[in-house]
């Protein structure tokens, strides 16, 4: 095989990467995020109509105990989140092998992230016609997204082709990013329960 035929291939996450930061600039200096917003309007009327809906209105008890479970879900993520990146970092669970230990901890990732992305759901149907007009329900959502495309496209790619074959200064700036991303996500879904 020829240099000319592997190397896209070998850069191809990356090649991604840069091409949905590109659009996602383009996206939002441009009037598409404004036309997109506007477009989204019935959307979130019609959310608050659904079975989610009319429960989230109607019954606060409902909908607490489904913020408590989106919460806890949240925690169980984060947690995933947090000892991935300190065992990249050194910073303990270096009695287990790597492998073995970040597919653990992305399986309960998973599990948290379903049930965040289910409970989210929920509460935004309840409360749609408030969210829809609050700047910071579409920042968690662009970090939220921005952190699932890092886990699944960057993090866990990287960490699957095995973290000894890996540049530790990499593996310390992909550790340090996540943690960043996911702290954004934590902070503006906080700041949706202080605008609202």
């Amino acid at each position: 095989m020829s240099a000319s035929t592997t190397a896209p291939g070998s850069y191809l996450r990356s090649i991604i990467s840069v091409m949905v930061v590109l659009l996602l600039l383009v996206f939002s200096f441009t009037g598409l995020r404004s036309q997109t917003h506007a477009g989204l309007y019935d959307f979130f009327m019609w959310m608050e109509t659904t079975w989610f809906g009319v429960i989230g209105k109607t019954w606060g008890a409902a909908f607490a105990l489904v913020e408590a479970l989106h919460l806890l879900a949240m925690a169980l993520l984060a947690g995933a989140v947090f000892v991935s990146d300190a065992r990249i970092m050194g910073w303990g669970f270096n009695d287990i092998p790597a492998q073995e230990f970040f597919d653990k901890a992305h399986k309960v990732f998973v599990w948290g992230l379903i049930v965040v992305l289910f409970t989210g759901i929920f509460m935004a149907c309840g409360v749609a016609g408030k969210i829809y007009y609050l700047p910071v329900f579409w920042y968690k959502m662009l970090a939220l997204g921005c952190g699932i495309f890092f886990v699944f496209f960057i993090k866990r790619p990287l960490l699957s082709s095995g973290i000894e074959n890996v540049d530790p200064r990499v593996l310390k700036l992909v550790a340090l990013s996540s943690v960043m991303v996911w702290v954004t996500v934590a902070a503006t879904g906080r700041w949706i329960g202080y605008s609202g």
